[in-house]
């Protein structure tokens, strides 16, 4: 009786007893159980070790001086080495080489884990298989974790690293794990499998398998019309629950330069909404167009729709504001909500509430963009981003790292913008060049025309937990926040207490920006090609990318596109280089010439930049320009640097 009564001290004091081990499928499970998003990860530590220039530069993977730890005799480049209890649960690299990577896992002498660093994304090695591994939009990425009880060093056996970044997290004192080996069981195969079935499946789909996923699922259905000025009630509920899908019809209504329709949550007796947000901004509209299908939340079959778990503790209220834009006519719009709930209350002790802050704002030079800036006990689980740059070119502006501060020290610091979001490699094609939309993360847009991009990254089993503070921002530019720009950001995190955030919702910043200057690249313009054109890409202008070289025949043509420019009458301008062997040009609307004939030859190489070649009236039907060439013998080369058009 005395041991009994002993060992049941032994185990109140130390926990031990009834300690579950955490195993690969615990992490895996978070993938495709969402009802546990809002759980607290208390007193663990999320981190990042990334190649980040630690001076302060841009030469963050470029040159491989901050891509290791350590280089050991056999010149092997340590790139990890963290002790204590956790998981690897995210590696991302634009640059995978063919070395090999060797993990070694607590005490073992040889390698648990010895790979070719592609095979960490091609879906060639089982477990680091679709979707949790992959690569797209420019970028490579492994989210399948990897649990050490006392020790993790990763060692690539190649002679130079160049850009990664690799998260982990470490539990709590006393946790005991079950290590990563090469040995997968039937658990973790079902779970990959649950994962792939979930994140592959349409919105009505998802919709679905997450309701059916929780016992006691209730569903409100509303239409209603809303016209500026109005506010519409769409949920109401006086007692504790959680709402676990948002679902709002025809997500075309959005889809507008004005973003004039607000999405206000509120939780209990809060005085401020939880979700204070342009309909398009919170579920990944950008620049007017829908562009987001994630997992949690976008627009898809032409519904906007969230399965983001809310729990709150005694009521909730959802309602939808029309506000007035002084410079549109707003007319009346028809909207239909279905809101999925349960009337199981938030778990206080183990859950936060859910939150969203919206910052939009011209950057301030020498300041970063700030995602969020809050106390409180939390985590922080994912970010959209459309940013805009103020002067035209290149999209320079996405140079700029994130970084993040926890419970007062420095957790993460990122390597570029796009790498934030799992892409890379801005501008190229194939990369970081338009939107695409995958469960995690994405591009949302990627126009040089505009000078504008945007992203999305929501975070599962990284999600950066605080227990006092957190602040998150990202930098506009390589260096020093000098690359001027607008920045509209939606955070989405849960915390223990409501926040004073306010989203100053106004005329100006509710309102997608459209430059009166716009510049028409080669790298990314939508051309046609005429008879017996010769066209090589070049890089003769590093500042805004790649040049055309033309070889063209007489009365050659090149039509440029230009569906995308709003209708109005413009100036045109044309720059290019005058070279030995250049021949004439000359700049058509269809059959009506709105430039005179030009000279491109000279002795020597010379730019011509913005020469100023004659007015243009864009409208939806007559939409492009072409330029047409005259030669003679070998007197047939053309090099065009740009367009540029400017709003009369």
């Amino acid at each position: 009786m005395r041991l009994i009564f002993l060992c049941s001290l032994l185990c109140a004091a130390t926990g031990l007893c009834a300690q579950k081990t955490v195993t690969a499928v615990d992490e895996l499970k978070q993938f495709y159980n969402i009802n546990e998003l809002p759980a607290y990860r208390s007193n663990t530590y999320a981190a990042q070790v990334s190649t980040y220039d630690t001076t302060g530069g841009n030469n963050d993977g470029f040159g491989g001086q901050y891509s290791f730890i350590r280089r050991n005799a056999d010149s092997s480049l340590v790139i990890f080495d963290v002790k204590g209890t956790g998981v690897v649960n995210r590696i991302w690299t634009p640059t995978p080489t063919t070395d090999t990577l060797d993990f070694y896992i607590d005490d073992a002498k040889q390698p648990t884990l010895s790979i070719n660093y592609m095979d960490l994304f091609s879906g060639k090695v089982y477990p680091f298989v679709q979707p949790l591994c992959g690569n797209q939009v420019g970028g490579y990425y492994c989210y399948f974790p990897i649990l050490f009880q006392k020790h993790c060093v990763i060692v690539s056996r190649g002679k130079k690293m160049m850009f990664h970044q690799i998260g982990y997290r470490l539990y709590n004192k006393g946790t005991i794990v079950e290590p990563f080996t090469t040995n997968i069981g039937d658990d973790v195969k079902n779970a990959l499998n649950a994962i792939s079935g979930l994140w592959n499946s349409n919105e009505v789909h998802k919709a679905k398998a997450i309701a059916a996923s929780n016992a006691g699922t209730k569903i409100t259905d509303t239409s209603f019309s809303i016209k500026p000025g109005d506010t519409r009630q769409v949920f109401a509920l006086n007692t504790g629950g959680r709402i676990t899908g948002i679902e709002i019809s025809p997500s075309s209504s959005f889809a507008s330069l004005y973003k004039n329709i607000i999405m206000r949550v509120f939780w209990d007796d809060e005085k401020l909404p939880a979700i204070d947000c342009p309909v398009a901004d919170f579920f990944g509209f950008a620049f007017g167009k829908p562009s987001m299908q994630s997992l949690l939340a976008g627009s898809e079959n032409n519904i906007c729709y969230s399965f983001i778990p809310m729990p709150f503790d005694k009521k909730a209220r959802i309602e939808f504001s029309y506000v007035n834009a002084k410079d549109s006519a707003l007319a009346s719009v028809g909207l239909h909500a279905k809101i999925y709930y349960t009337l199981q209350p938030r778990k206080a002790d183990k859950e936060g509430k859910f939150y969203a802050y919206r910052n939009s704002e011209k950057t301030k030079d020498g300041q970063p963009h700030v995602f969020l800036n809050i106390q409180g006990k939390g985590h922080y689980i994912g970010t959209v981003l459309q940013a805009q740059g103020l002067h035209t070119g290149m999209t320079i502006f996405f140079e700029g790292d994130d970084s993040t501060v926890i419970d007062n020290t420095m957790r993460f610091h990122g390597t570029g913008s796009e790498d934030y979001f799992n892409g890379g490699w801005y501008a190229l094609l194939n990369r970081w060049d338009s939107k695409m939309s995958l469960p995690l993360h994405g591009a949302l847009d990627y126009s040089l025309a505009f000078a504008r991009t945007g992203g999305y990254r929501f975070y599962f089993t990284d999600k950066m937990s605080f227990e006092k503070n957190i602040y998150h921002s990202i930098e506009h530019g390589g260096e020093h926040n000098a690359v001027p720009g607008l920045y509209t950001s939606v955070s989405y995190f849960y915390c223990d207490r409501p926040q004073q955030l306010s989203s100053s919702i106004t005329n100006e910043n509710t309102k997608v920006y459209i430059p009166d200057t716009i510049n028409i690249y080669p790298q990314f313009s939508s051309v046609e090609i005429g008879s017996d054109m010769n066209i090589k890409t070049v890089w003769d202008n590093n500042d805004i990318g790649q040049s055309f070289d033309i070889t063209a025949p007489d009365n050659g043509m090149l039509k440029v596109n230009l569906g995308d420019i709003p209708a109005g009458y413009y100036k045109l301008f044309i720059s290019y280089a005058k070279q030995p062997g250049g021949c004439d040009f000359s700049i058509w609307q269809r059959q009506t010439q709105i430039a005179g004939w030009h000279s491109s030859s000279a002795n020597d190489k010379q730019k011509v930049k913005d020469m100023f070649a004659g007015d243009i009236h864009i409208t939806e039907l007559n939409n492009a320009a072409t330029i047409q060439f005259k030669t003679a013998g070998e007197a047939n080369k053309f090099l065009w640097i740009k367009m540029m058009l400017v709003k009369k």
